[in-house]
């Protein structure tokens, strides 16, 4: 599973914050990591440097192998709780859409 982590230009720390959420994202979907390709993951701040109520937002794209690919987005105050809840969010959707793959 290859994880390729996209930030906008007015997130700082990116790669301390690559290193730790990338090791984050990778235990999260450890579960399905046979099933998925690859994990896209774009955070930015949507108001820029102006303050902002949940303007941070994370989009969490998974490509899985043979399917189409889903995804999530999250906002939030900080970019930490952005993708932790982008990331509870793609969890619940791999369950359930593996869940549906498996009645079939």
């Amino acid at each position: 599973m290859q994880i390729q982590f996209n930030t906008d230009s007015t997130i700082e720390g990116h790669e301390r914050m690559q290193s730790h959420f990338t090791e984050t994202i990778s235990e999260s979907f450890k579960r399905f990591e046979d099933k998925i390709t690859r994990v896209e993951v774009h955070v930015g701040d949507e108001n820029n440097e102006k303050f902002g109520l949940d303007d941070k937002r994370c989009l969490i794209e998974v490509r899985l192998a043979g399917k189409n690919p889903i995804a999530v987005t999250n906002h939030a105050d900080t970019i930490e709780k952005a993708i932790s809840g982008a990331t509870d969010k793609m969890k619940k959707l791999l369950t359930t859409t593996f869940e549906k793959l498996r009645t079939y």
